[in-house]
């Protein structure tokens, strides 16, 4: 895979700035991205993707000097972590700064931001801003570049499959290293709330912070990949406990597809069977990959082996536990 151009990168920032669509790789996932300052323009990521209108978007910025642009106050909490995980899979909630679109925040008072690590990305949103950030060119609204609710694209060939022409410009950065969405967290309310787990760690957080974050509750604000379904294939999905592996694989009579961290016993009869990485790292990295595979062949049912305990572990279980269709 060859890097874009430079020329490329100013085309595609250009797209952006006439209201276009533009698909970009991240450290985490490939997202669909669209002037954040433009409603009309974000109202096409919304109807490309099937996306509810209430279901608020995260603001990518080029780098940490940009937040107050869309953030009313930044907190010590907020800048510490910050400073501790930018650019890197960490998207921060803040009070919305006068003029931030409710088109990216879901009519909340809150928005989400965050400076990824990618390079297409960091080149897209430079060029984007223009000569240090001088005109109003300053964020990228960007959720994943797939239909709302299903599995998130991790290359440009998954971004192409699931959106086709929809997107003007697709900007091939090769397979997400991270592979999972950004670790989200609520910095609006005094202390830190883990909205989503991802890469990084509830353990991270506190690290930096000082302070270990509380798990989401009935006040906190809306979020990207909150939704009880979602990153979900359109195969039935069963996540299954360790312990009731064999006697649940043993059960199941309908043509099955297999997500394990098990090797394939011999004999079985599995349409396809993935075995994945014991690394949460490394697994993290294939896992979209792998469901997408799994969802493409001829089977009638996935199953899923549940991931080990462990916080390491915390954000892929999240994504399984929330693509899983079937009890």
């Amino acid at each position: 895979m060859t890097a874009p151009s430079a020329a490329e990168i100013a085309r595609a920032a250009a797209v952006l700035r006439s209201g276009g669509l533009v698909a970009f790789a991240t450290e985490t996932v490939y997202g669909l991205g669209a002037d954040a300052r433009n409603p009309d323009a974000v109202a096409r990521i919304f109807a490309v993707k099937g996306r509810p209108q209430d279901h608020p978007v995260i603001v990518h910025i080029p780098g940490i000097e940009y937040l107050e642009r869309w953030a009313r106050e930044v907190p010590a909490l907020a800048r510490a972590l910050a400073r501790g995980f930018w650019p890197g899979p960490l998207t921060l909630i803040l009070e919305r700064a006068p003029g931030v679109p409710d088109a990216v925040t879901g009519g909340q008072g809150t928005v989400g931001l965050r400076v990824p690590s990618h390079p297409v990305a960091q080149a897209l949103l430079r060029a984007f801003a223009g000569e240090e950030g001088a005109h109003r060119f300053d964020g990228v609204a960007a959720p994943s570049a797939n239909r709302f609710g299903r599995i998130s694209p991790t290359t440009a060939a998954h971004v192409r499959a699931d959106l086709g022409d929809e997107v003007d410009v697709i900007l091939d950065g090769g397979a997400c290293e991270v592979g999972i969405e950004s670790t989200i967290v609520d910095c609006s309310r005094g202390e830190p709330v883990l909205l989503r787990p991802g890469r990084i760690t509830a353990a991270d957080i506190a690290r930096v912070s000082g302070v270990a974050p509380r798990a989401a509750d009935r006040e906190a604000p809306r979020s990207p990949g909150a939704l009880e379904s979602h990153y979900a294939p359109r195969h039935p999905l069963r996540l299954v406990a360790a312990e009731a592996w064999d006697k649940t694989l043993a059960g199941i009579r309908s043509r099955r597809a297999v997500l394990s961290l098990r090797e394939q016993p011999a004999g079985d009869a599995s349409v396809l069977w993935i075995r994945m990485p014991t690394d949460p790292a490394r697994y993290g990295h294939d896992l979209y990959a792998g469901l997408r595979a799994l969802d493409g062949c001829d089977c009638e049912l996935i199953l899923a082996e549940a991931p080990p305990p462990g916080p390491e572990w915390d954000g892929i279980r999240d994504r399984l536990c929330r693509a899983a269709t079937e009890a």
